[in-house]
């Protein structure tokens, strides 16, 4: 069962037990913007207790706040209680919520083109406040005033250049206005929810106007405020030139194009970002300039090659040096692009001739002597100066009487 059959199926039954039940929420903005939605959401005037009560295998995630998962299937969906919400100490949730009417609901909702119902039934679009009109208009602004929205939930701020972003629409002055006001408040977030907007944003095609927009908005100095604003200034200009398919980390490098790594991932740090990424994006930026040397020595290449994030750093420079309009830059890297065409079909990280227990039988020393033995010749063998454990024995034998350490 797909997720909207299984929504419309929910739809159907509570309203054949007298409730008011309507799609609510992105998935109507996507309908009428022709784009397939991701989930399909139901809201209602039934409680959350009634909704457990209707359908057998149902989770309660958000209870307190009306909300329900229903399990039909392969397919969950959320269902919603009709609400009202006050107070939000915490400028995140609510502090006090109350089951009310459809109308009423969509008022406290973030913005126009997220606040609409779908009567899937009667096949009708059912709109308090005016999202049709923004749609056409392609404009993100608040339902009622935004200070207020915004003040309700810090990260309504991302998400409004998010959706600016994703749909290619303006946000309306007003809004974008209050967003400046605000900007101060985003460190109420959580960095794990920034990261989840700006990932949202950032791996977007459209991700250079998302970038001006964090910038113009406040909103990057004060996630990342140690960064300079002429760094900031140029990051729209390398997102832009990016490939059309990006993941965070490349995208986080090239918004940090013009800063030093360090610096960089010490800003980053306040977005929790995993092991895996930190590793990602430390590899990008601490190893940028590089493939600008296209006569590196074969090994030095070869070692490049075998790293996964080989293809995002060359992207990265590209992406960077075409920003800058460096035409020698460029020149090098596309010299090096066909020095690594030749490589096609070559093994760039075989497995070493010899192991250290071979190293030592030989007379390597344990300890330093055998790592720099085996780092030298595994060099000559990237180099194509070894190809049989015969010759890496011979080389070692020779390197060892070259360096040989009095007892």
């Amino acid at each position: 069962m797909t997720n909207r059959r299984a929504a419309i199926t929910i739809v159907q039954r509570l309203r054949a037990e007298g409730f008011c039940a309507l799609l609510a929420g992105g998935c109507v903005r996507d309908m009428l913007l022709g784009r397939r939605p991701k989930d399909y959401d139901v809201a209602t005037d039934a409680r959350p207790e009634q909704v457990m009560a209707l359908f057998p295998r149902t989770l309660k995630v958000g209870a307190q706040f009306g909300v329900v998962i229903v399990l039909a299937r392969c397919a969950q969906v959320e269902v919603a209680t009709f609400r009202s919400e006050t107070g939000y100490e915490d400028g995140r949730h609510p502090d006090r919520v109350a089951f009310t009417d459809a109308a009423s609901d969509a008022a406290r909702r973030d913005f126009t083109i997220n606040g609409m119902f779908y009567d899937p039934l009667e096949e009708k679009v059912i709109d308090y406040v005016d999202g049709q009109a923004d749609l056409k208009r392609r404009i993100v602004r608040t339902i009622g005033d935004p200070d207020e929205r915004f003040g309700e939930d810090y990260l309504r701020m991302l998400r409004a250049i998010r959706f600016s972003t994703q749909l290619d629409f303006a946000i309306e002055p007003q809004t974008f206005a209050a967003i400046g006001r605000n900007a101060q408040h985003i460190n109420r977030i959580s960095g794990e929810r920034i990261a989840m907007e700006l990932e949202a944003m950032l791996v977007h095609p459209n991700r250079g106007a998302g970038a001006s927009m964090l910038r113009a908005s406040g909103l990057t100095e004060r996630i990342f405020p140690a960064l300079p604003d002429e760094q900031a200034q140029q990051a729209p200009a390398v997102l832009e030139l990016l490939r059309r398919r990006v993941d965070f980390a490349l995208a986080l490098a090239a918004f940090f194009s013009g800063c030093p790594a360090e610096t960089a991932l010490r800003l980053c740090h306040v977005l929790k970002l995993s092991r895996q990424r930190t590793g990602h994006l430390r590899f990008l930026l601490t190893h940028r300039g590089r493939l600008l040397d296209h006569e590196m020595a074969l090994a030095s290449l070869k070692k490049l090659l075998a790293e996964p994030c080989f293809w995002d750093l060359y992207e990265l420079e590209r992406a960077t040096q075409k920003a800058a309009g460096n035409a020698r830059a460029l020149a090098a890297l596309a010299k090096l692009h066909r020095r690594v065409q030749a490589l096609r079909g070559v093994d760039v990280k075989p497995r070493p001739l010899l192991n250290g227990h071979d190293l030592i039988r030989l007379g390597a020393r344990p300890g330093p002597q055998v790592g720099q033995l085996a780092e030298e010749l595994y060099i000559a063998q990237l180099e194509d100066r070894l190809d049989s454990r015969q010759q890496a024995e011979q080389w070692a034998a020779d390197w060892l009487q070259r360096h040989h350490l009095p007892e």
